[in-house]
């Protein structure tokens, strides 16, 4: 059974993303199924840090892209969902081509939510794990 309240098809989770950082660092949903959310991050000179590495910063904001949109799309009406807390722990580096990052909820409360992304290489090994809490504010008028 899906997780989602809200519809949504790759195209619009897309443009939503457009003129954000996810856009400017090349973030693209790729498949929704009924409880997971994934998308990808190039590894390229907008990621990477000085020493060819893809940064730190960029897998986290890979996390955070994926567990807010999918936070999003479990809610319903005029709800909106920001970050609280992010962790990541970096278990292998990546030098080029795209990492995928999968979002899978782990709680889904009224007023929070807890979310863990792993992030993987373009050889399905396991790069750097997350977890982002965020909070479900009620009410709050969409922008």
């Amino acid at each position: 059974m899906a997780i989602w309240k809200r519809a949504a098809t790759l195209e619009t989770l897309n443009q939503r993303g457009e003129q954000t950082l996810a856009g400017h660092l090349g973030i693209v949903f790729t498949a929704i199924t009924d409880d997971t959310l994934e998308a990808t991050l190039p590894v390229d000179a907008r990621t990477r840090q000085p020493f060819g590495l893809l940064h730190g910063g960029a897998s986290a904001a890979l996390a955070e892209t994926l567990g807010s949109m999918a936070g999003y799309l479990c809610t319903e009406g005029s709800d909106v969902v920001v970050g609280l807390d992010i962790s990541a722990s970096h278990v292998r580096s990546a030098r080029e081509g795209r990492v995928k990052g999968v979002c899978r909820a782990a709680h889904l409360g009224r007023t929070h939510q807890v979310w863990l992304i792993d992030v993987f290489d373009a050889e399905g090994r396991l790069c750097c794990v997350s977890r982002l809490t965020t909070a479900v504010l009620s009410g709050r008028p969409e922008e």
